[in-house]
């Protein structure tokens, strides 16, 4: 792993601009050295967040985009649940990204061919990689520690072979999703965490100091030789001890 780095904001006004910073100079970098830019997407409320504030950006270019999602609910498109009909919504509708860019699973089939449909798009969108390599991975955490489909005590945290999963079983509804693994996540070339709110402190603490016991899910993406990116406010910080750093208002990663 490259390193990791825990940056603190002093709410989410002065994070959202910095995390479209981020991609968009990790978009410029990867379309330099290979002609694209391949990022993975979650849901929740990076949604509004990262689609206002590269919509906010003059002359946005996502015509070598390729977009994947670290994790979906097996629900139609148009359903509140879907990450991508979310997406679609917010930020695809309103950029040059071409269809063909936009890596999306078929809710239509059963959660096990869905996973294994989505496998096989992921392997043809990145052809030369026995592992797809994101260029980089915006992933959330929820109260529990999981990220995208990965749940606490789950027997998806073991899986190595697959790079898609599914599961039926999500204590978190909808049940049926499919999921990227670990194996993924972590040969991503960087990975950035968002994590805000009061709500967030107790885990994240656990999550980024506890050292000892079994791993919350979020504590197990360390990307093999990537970067890895925790970007938090002040209100989810408040109870960390460990180092971080502290950006403000127009501050760029």
């Amino acid at each position: 792993m490259a390193g990791r780095r825990v940056v603190v904001f002093p709410s989410s006004v002065e994070l959202g601009p910095a995390l479209a910073h981020l991609v968009t100079c990790r978009a410029e970098t990867a379309m330099a050295c290979r002609g694209r830019f391949t990022l993975g997407l979650s849901g929740g409320s990076l949604v509004t967040m990262l689609s206002r504030e590269l919509l906010a950006l003059p002359g946005l270019d996502c015509s070598k985009w390729v977009v994947g999602f670290c994790d979906e609910r097996l629900v139609p498109s148009d359903d509140p649940d879907s990450t991508y009909g979310l997406y679609k919504t917010h930020l695809f509708s309103k950029v040059n990204i071409p269809d063909s860019g936009i890596l999306t699973i078929d809710s239509s089939l059963p959660v096990g061919e869905c996973a294994a449909d989505y496998t096989r798009k992921l392997k043809e969108a990145f052809p030369d990689e026995d592992m797809p390599m994101f260029d980089l991975l915006l992933l959330g955490m929820g109260p529990d520690g999981h990220t995208c489909s990965l749940f606490p005590d789950h027997p998806l945290l073991e899986e190595t072979e697959k790079i898609v999963a599914p599961i039926s079983d999500s204590p978190k509804p909808p049940p049926q999703r499919v999921t990227l693994t670990f194996p993924v996540l972590n040969a991503a070339r960087a990975v950035a965490f968002v994590s805000t709110g009061g709500s967030k402190a107790t885990i994240l603490k656990e999550v980024l100091e506890v050292r000892e016991g079994p791993a919350y899910p979020a504590a197990r993406v360390l990307p093999a030789q990537g970067e890895l990116l925790w970007l938090v406010d002040e209100p989810a910080a408040a109870s960390l001890s460990i180092q971080v750093e502290r950006l403000g208002s127009g501050a760029k990663l």
